[in-house]
């Protein structure tokens, strides 16, 4: 299972010629190609299913939503698909984006509303050692370097204090974990592995948010 050169050819191409009437006319280029994209993510999922439980997969559409956008281009110069896991009590979902020189996977909380994003927050001021023994895995330092990406405030959330120890904690409003990979890594025979390696060094930062979110601060389950 391996995502094709010719493949990635064709989203270069894309790039350099982003309007409908090139698309038109290498229609079955793009068909090859998303066909191709077809089968990697579905040997990403089957990988995945061996050691988690996903509840839905979803590859994105080519065609850009332009209404609200300064960017009129038509087509998105990529294919992304997204995993998610399995019920209320497995949280957090797996993404992968492939884009000549700007591919990535991430994995996380991308955006988590309100409620849950406080009892993050309580959590870690609280006690942020789990989470910080997460930071330090050895696994996770490999593939996402030891740290969360995503947004974050210019300062402590309202209610919580500005001096904390963990305060850079405290300011994300989203914990995500990003690798990202040049085209030679994605045209590798080996990289659905390294995907899939990299997904499972997602699991103790899944398991751990999981019980978060499904407990109080007494551990008392919610669900």
């Amino acid at each position: 299972m391996q995502f094709s050169t010719s493949s990635l050819h064709f989203l270069k191409d894309l790039q350099k010629n982003n309007n409908r009437d090139w698309f038109a006319e290498h229609k079955p280029k793009f068909t090859e190609a998303q066909n191709n994209a077809k089968e990697l993510y579905a040997g990403i999922r089957d990988n995945l299913e061996k050691h988690d439980e996903i509840e839905k997969f979803k590859l994105f559409r080519i065609y850009r939503d332009v209404r609200f956008s300064k960017d009129k281009t038509p087509y998105k110069a990529h294919f992304a698909g997204s995993f998610s896991r399995l019920g209320k009590h497995l949280r957090g979902g797996y993404y992968l984006r492939i884009r000549p020189g700007e591919s990535f996977l991430a994995g996380g909380f991308w955006e988590p509303n309100k409620e849950d994003l406080l009892r993050i927050r309580k959590e870690i001021e609280v006690d942020a050692t789990e989470i910080r023994d997460i930071l330090t895995d050895k696994n996770f330092i490999k593939y996402f370097g030891g740290k969360f990406e995503g947004e974050e405030l210019k300062t402590a959330p309202r209610g919580f204090d500005k001096e904390h120890p963990d305060v850079d904690l405290l300011r994300k409003k989203g914990f995500i974990a990003v690798r990202s990979f040049t085209d030679k890594e994605v045209l590798d025979p080996g990289f659905i592995n390294e995907v899939d390696q990299s997904f499972q060094a997602l699991r103790p930062f899944f398991d751990l948010f999981s019980d978060i979110l499904t407990t109080n601060l007494n551990g008392e389950s919610l669900i």
